[in-house]
């Protein structure tokens, strides 16, 4: 094999390895939120108001949030391949139980298992990036991470509603779980923990030995990472951001455009979507922007209060029209973007040695967010129903949905206030 003249293996093949990674996290973006475009159907197939379509949805994040810390320890013991591979097909498995059960327990299984299944996939990018690229590279290649999944998350809008418009919902979504565990197959051949298992020289002298797998590890880790004061603010911070968009975008922003600002489906859809591309486009520029300016929290702090403001505007500003609210929803994405920073802050803000646990504990945060605020926004439109009903299905009302996004505006100012308390690390990482 010729060898290589840079330090670390060549780009080419290290984007290759993090790629294939790359499309089981938008795979799972995707899971996450196919719910908000077949809400009718699902609300009418498996006969539940809001509070069990909300909880049907947030099945899902039960699971992932749940998997987050064996998730990092595992990353960190068996390694990403294995992880990403036993993953997609689990993931494979859950679709396939979702697309096919007649009822709301099987139905609820298969997201639990897709959501407990693709849980692996963030932290096992995460780690890939952190084999397989420099170091200086870590944030700009997790906000690309970012902008990959949400890929997924923009074909489950108007690419998925075009879908089931033709085809039928059961019929689309048994197909993505056929090619999940082709996925999964990809993985297993190709992908490699480090570069030298390739032959390529890689970041590090040696290929590090995963420590033993215990539950007294798992205990001994967890309890180191708390120590550190960053560990449980960017717990907490980056969920009041993603619960805000998965919340609207996954469930309960078609429904409450199409009522209330007169809407047809697909272009309710549409609206989601400039969300989540923004959201896109802005986690690689806020990733670039912090390790190009060598600090973490002004950045993140700007970012995050340009959110809130959008935020006010687009849940409680009726007058918005359909362009001025799609502008509106981009811009807010993009600042959303910022919180691809929380990775990098936060694993400089802990030894090396526990990149794989602070990472899982802050995505269990991530995920903390529409895994609380999709139910509890639910339940919160039930307590405000007028007894409206719209072929078969329960009709909310503009004051219902009011009261309802007073959570998610709560957490995004939440979140502004506790980036205050952060500890800049200025880029610079704790052996």
């Amino acid at each position: 094999m010729k060898p290589n003249k840079l330090p670390g293996p060549p780009m080419t093949l290290a984007w290759f390895i993090w790629g294939l990674g790359a499309l089981f996290y938008l795979a799972g973006f995707f899971q996450r939120l196919t719910p908000g475009v077949m809400t009718q159907e699902l609300m009418h197939d498996f006969n539940i108001s809001a509070s069990g379509l909300g909880q049907l949805s947030a099945l899902y994040f039960y699971a992932y949030v749940a998997m987050q810390i064996p998730t990092g320890i595992l990353a960190d013991t068996l390694g990403p391949r294995k992880l990403l591979t036993a993953g997609c097909m689990v993931a494979g498995f859950g679709t396939l139980l979702f697309a096919l059960s007649p009822g709301f327990i099987g139905a609820g299984l298969g997201r639990l298992l897709i959501g407990g299944s693709v849980a692996v996939a963030f932290v096992g990018l995460l780690k890939l990036s952190s084999s397989w690229f420099p170091k200086n590279f870590y944030a700009f290649v997790t906000g690309n991470a970012l902008s990959i999944g949400l890929i997924g998350a923009i074909a489950a809008g108007p690419p998925l509603r075009f879908l089931i418009d033709i085809f039928n919902w059961r019929s689309v979504i048994f197909v993505t779980g056929l090619m999940t565990f082709v996925l999964g197959g990809l993985i297993w051949f190709v992908v490699r923990d480090w570069p030298q298992e390739k032959g390529y020289p890689g970041f590090t002298d040696s290929i590090p030995q995963p420590e033993a797998l215990s539950f007294k590890g798992i205990l001994q880790n967890l309890f180191k990472v708390l120590r550190y004061r960053n560990t449980l603010l960017l717990f907490v911070i980056p969920g009041g951001i993603v619960g805000c968009i998965l919340t609207f975008s996954g469930l309960w922003g078609v429904p409450y455009l199409i009522a209330h600002h007169q809407l047809s489906p697909n272009k309710a859809v549409t609206l989601t979507s400039c969300l989540l591309i923004g959201w896109a486009m802005g986690g690689p520029v806020f990733g670039w922007l912090s390790d190009r300016l060598g600090k973490r929290k002004p950045l993140y702090i700007y970012g995050t209060m340009v959110t809130a403001i959008g935020w006010g505007f687009i849940l409680y500003m009726e007058s918005l029209s359909f362009y001025p609210m799609a502008v509106t929803l981009w811009i807010t994405g993009f600042f959303s973007g910022c919180m691809v920073v929380s990775f990098a802050f936060v694993m400089e803000s802990v030894p090396r040695s526990l990149s794989g646990t602070v990472s899982g504990l802050t995505n269990m945060g991530v995920m903390m967010g529409p895994m609380l605020l999709q139910p509890v926004v639910g339940k919160i439109l039930d307590t405000q129903w007028t007894g409206g009903m719209a072929n078969g299905v329960r009709n909310y009302s503009l004051e219902a949905y009011k009261y309802g996004f007073i959570p998610m505006m709560g957490w995004v100012v939440l979140s502004v206030v506790l980036l205050f308390f952060t500890k800049e690390t200025h880029c610079r990482g704790m052996e």
